[in-house]
């Protein structure tokens, strides 16, 4: 493989924002697209050599073949995008889905890739031919990449653009019903810097109450001085049955030491919690996500959890959910004295309302 533009590639990022951005106020005017919840892709091509890598660099080619075998029909024999791989079922993107996808037998990825086949939305080019293009304005790639690949066809796709910030603020509201994440905003003068955050993201931020059920320490705790490194969170289902819903992290070194030693106090032996069948290796064998379980992303991360007496109660906001989960890390926002744990069920959520992926996609 000889590119003008060669791995590793970091790809270039977005800093959150609040609200649709004036496009008057930025240099050169704004070009807006929608946030696509997949995994970031950097996919190089040459001829028949096709590599994919992540966002952190990791090779990604194994996992999606039948992107592969999709690249050399669709792609120019010679360039480099930037773009988001997706899975989509009924018209809406399915993360969890998704993530299956990243398997270590060669045999379980091809029944994969049969059953819960993957698209490639692009949305930069980076490299075509001989020319790199990561010095030239978006503007200017943008049209590139339009132009390069008008005769592709499903799965490789091209995300929808407008530069009419009316046009975004209803993209933002409309899109989430099919799996989306929110709008990006990009500088339309902005060349592409390698993990940079030059673009900007608008996301959905809703808040809930919810059950705080454990905790786990931090990767700089010590025996001495233990540090809180994210709180698990849970809702209680129809059947009156507290689930997982996801963690909440991101709290200062001071405040690590005191919620550590506060839900130190409440912690209580794993036969005694609702999650306590998760301590036994049987239920993770069952392919279930739970709290503890390892991800195929983790490399070995120990999430290992302390169990607590679920009586607190905390306030949460989160971007959107995923299934029955939080599809992103929560952010604390305080403490619910006055709110009852068995009060706080999945009926407080709001729901989006659906949304074909086939009107995203155009």
């Amino acid at each position: 493989m000889a590119l003008p533009v060669m791995p590793p590639v970091r790809p270039m990022l977005a800093k959150s924002v609040k609200g649709i951005p004036d496009p008057a106020k930025v240099d050169g005017g704004l070009s807006y697209e929608p946030k696509w919840d997949g995994f970031r892709c950097i996919v190089f091509r040459d001829g028949d050599d096709v590599e994919m890598t992540s966002r952190n660099t990791r090779d990604l080619t194994r996992y999606f073949p039948e992107l592969v075998t999709a690249f050399r029909e669709h792609l120019p024999a010679r360039c480099v995008l930037d773009g988001e791989i997706v899975v989509a079922l009924d018209g809406r993107l399915e993360f969890e889905v998704l993530q299956e996808r990243i398997h270590p037998a060669a045999s379980r990825i091809g029944l994969l890739a049969e059953q819960t086949p993957a698209s490639y939305v692009a949305f930069d080019l980076l490299a075509l031919g001989d020319d790199d293009l990561t010095g030239e304005p978006f503007e200017l790639r943008r049209a590139r990449l339009v132009e390069a690949l008008q005769d592709a066809g499903a799965p490789v796709h091209t995300t929808r653009t407008t530069l009419d910030p009316a046009v975004a603020q209803e993209w933002f509201g409309q899109f989430e019903g099919a799996g989306l994440d929110g709008v990006v905003a990009k500088p339309l003068r902005a060349p592409y810097e390698q993990n940079a955050r030059t673009m900007m993201k608008i996301k959905h931020e809703r808040t809930a109450d919810v059950v705080v059920a454990g905790y786990r320490l931090h990767k700089t705790s010590t025996p001495e001085l233990p540090l809180l490194g994210s709180m698990l969170l849970g809702l209680y289902n129809d059947e009156g049955v507290l689930q997982h819903v996801g963690v909440c992290a991101a709290f200062t070194a001071p405040r690590r030491a005191e919620l550590a030693a506060e839900l130190d106090q409440l912690a209580v032996p794993f036969a005694e919690h609702p999650w306590g069948r998760w301590a036994e290796a049987e239920a993770h064998e069952a392919g279930d996500r739970l709290p503890g379980a390892q991800s195929r992303w983790s490399a070995g991360k120990d999430l290992s959890f302390v169990p607590i007496r679920p009586a607190l109660v905390a306030e949460v906001a989160y971007e959107h959910m995923e299934g029955t989960r939080f599809r992103h890390t929560a952010r604390f926002k305080r403490w619910r004295s006055d709110r009852d744990p068995e009060s706080c069920t999945y009926e407080q959520l709001e729901e989006v309302v659906s949304y074909d992926l086939a009107d995203v996609l155009g």
